[in-house]
């Protein structure tokens, strides 16, 4: 009797087993067989760009760097590279900056205007960039106007351009982060102890959607570091413009720091990959520990 009893008990428990097994093993290799084509679809580009820009000058001789070297020798190259990773970060800052706390304040105080914030953000997807620049070229005059001589044409002050494209792209990735978990629960626990707004957002909500916003801001940045458009209609020369002046001199030189620019994009994105899975790894050894 008792052998049957233990065996009625500990049935059932090792079927789900066998099953998430099963599912893991097929998830695995469902996973495998997407990441070899989109590997591919990534990959082969960048190392064509990796192997014209090695290219010697006559096209017989053996491998080289001359051309990734003379990134370094032009000087136009490099300002542009400098500001448009300055221009990356200010966007990706001030954007957060707007974003986060009035994500967080309409899920907790105002909820019916969640589908208005969500459309106002999603707005500059349906309209072209060639609108967009024709309603903000009047407005970059007056800021060329009133900026020192120094910044005038600096391409940083496109942040404010750019921080409106970006929404729609930053705020998808913080919206996931916030349905992930419980957003109100967490505030009124913190402030029921004592603590202030700022503190709430910046101790209790933000380090739970860690992995959202490093999504969000590598969105950012790779959209940054490759917009053309409107820096060429507003005449600023970002990296992309300053890409396409160099290729009417030298095709090579100009192969090289886009291949340099994507590989740069392409660590930011498996360093965020492998922090977001170091971050997790935690939780879940803690729940296969009480299992």
């Amino acid at each position: 009797m008792a052998a049957v009893t233990t065996e009625l008990t500990t049935a059932p428990a090792a079927q789900p087993s066998g099953l998430r097994t099963r599912t893991a093993r097929r998830t695995k290799i469902f996973r495998a067989v997407l990441f070899v084509p989109f590997a591919l679809f990534f990959a082969v580009p960048l190392i064509a760009l990796v192997e014209f820009s090695t290219r010697s000058t006559d096209l017989s001789g053996p491998r080289t760097l001359e051309y990734w070297r003379a990134i370094g020798d032009n000087p136009a190259l490099l300002t542009a590279l400098r500001d448009s990773l300055l221009l990356a970060v200010i966007t990706s800052v001030v954007a957060l900056l707007l974003l986060v706390p009035t994500m967080v304040w309409v899920r907790l105080r105002l909820p019916k205007l969640r589908r208005v914030v969500e459309f106002l953000c999603l707005l500059p997807l349906t309209i072209p960039a060639l609108v967009l620049v024709v309603g903000w070229g009047p407005i970059y005059l007056w800021i060329a106007y009133f900026t020192p001589n120094k910044y005038d044409s600096s391409p940083v002050v496109l942040f404010f351009a750019y921080v409106i494209l970006v929404m729609p792209y930053m705020y998808r990735s913080l919206d996931a982060g916030l349905q992930a978990i419980d957003v109100r629960t967490l505030s009124e626990a913190a402030r029921s102890l004592g603590a202030g707004w700022f503190t709430v957002m910046l101790r209790v909500i933000l380090p739970n959607i860690v992995s959202a916003v490093l999504n969000a801001s590598l969105l950012s940045v790779a959209l940054v570091l490759g917009e053309f458009t409107v820096a060429s209609l507003l005449n600023y020369d970002n990296l992309q413009v300053a890409i396409n002046q160099q290729a009417q001199s030298s095709v090579g030189v100009s192969v090289a720091l886009a291949a340099a620019s994507l590989i740069f994009v392409f660590v930011l994105l498996f360093a965020l990959s492998f922090l977001g899975r170091k971050r997790r790894r935690p939780a879940a050894v803690v729940q296969l520990e009480e299992k």
